[in-house]
């Protein structure tokens, strides 16, 4: 029983890891974007 809580605490940093990388991932494509209208104009 310990393992399988030790397992969802591990997954559950997981996850806040995941949204992390996809935020600063969007945050990234938001600011090329940004950049490829400015140059375009």
């Amino acid at each position: 029983m310990g393992h399988a809580a030790r397992q969802e605490k591990s997954s559950r940093s997981g996850i806040g890891r995941m949204l992390k990388e996809q935020k600063s991932r969007l945050y990234i494509i938001r600011r090329c974007v940004a950049m490829l209208l400015c140059h375009r104009d």
